[in-house]
């Protein structure tokens, strides 16, 4: 199993790949025996509707026992595709995905590249998973919040006429890496449905500055003005009007 921005790989001996995005509302149940138990205990429920189950896998293990894993997803926001190893880089939902960011060849300089001359806000700019690859809506306001960039800004201010990255592009490429580590080191965020395949919770959401505190006071030192909620292009965005500029 491996990962493309927000999409799962599942790789087969034959050569063939499973690509598939859970959407908002996706999940794989992991069924064992003839009882359908879910192994795990689950704080927030999963949903378990049959009407909602779209591909079902019987797999057999070389003991005999046998397992079902379940897609199942109400808002039909998740899909599934199939391709080969050797031609996934021409993939249409893969080929056109920028850098990861969970690693650092994402630093000023190529965030520099990616920005410039580029009118769009900020915010909007990162969230395009032709530049960046697997940012969400969460991660973005807090990586912003870090960097104390507004979300409103040009994105082509972080960088310089001659094309170099000033200290606020070097600052944003920073905050968006610890951003993922330390979601990444807590587990994720349980927001609503999400949890993991054992039932465990993510722990990050617990550590938020700017996302989902509307009113409150934003966590920057010496700064207490509340946080504001705007929304941009249909997406909610949290941020401090007073230390993001």
């Amino acid at each position: 199993v491996g990962r493309r921005a927000k999409y799962l790989t599942l790789h087969f001996d034959s050569g063939a790949v499973l690509i598939s995005h859970l959407g908002m509302s996706g999940s794989y149940r992991v069924e064992d025996g003839a009882d359908a138990a879910i192994p795990g205990m689950f704080h927030h429920e999963r949903s378990k509707l049959s009407a909602h189950d779209h591909i079902v896998f019987h797999l057999t293990r070389r003991d005999g026992t046998t397992r079902r894993v379940t897609y199942n997803d109400p808002r039909r926001f998740g899909f599934v595709d199939l391709d080969r190893a050797r031609t996934l880089y021409r993939n249409r939902f893969l080929r056109d995905l920028g850098i990861e960011p969970t690693g650092n060849a994402l630093d000023g300089a190529r965030l520099a590249v990616m920005l410039a001359g580029k009118a769009a806000p900020l915010k909007a700019a990162l969230l395009d998973q032709r530049l960046i690859a697997g940012l969400g809506n969460i991660y973005v306001c807090e990586a912003l919040w870090r960097a104390r960039l507004s979300p409103r800004r040009k994105a082509g201010t972080l960088v310089t006429r001659a094309g170099r990255p000033t200290p606020r592009c070097h600052s944003l490429a920073d905050a968006v890496r610890d951003v993922i580590a330390d979601a990444i080191a807590a587990g994720g965020s349980s927001l609503r449905d999400y949890v993991h395949t054992d039932g465990s919770l993510g722990y990050f959401q617990h550590s938020f500055a700017a996302y989902g505190r509307e009113g409150e006071p934003c966590r920057h030192d010496g700064c207490t003005a509340p946080i504001r909620r705007i929304v941009q292009s249909g997406r909610s965005t949290f941020y401090c009007p007073a230390c993001q500029r």
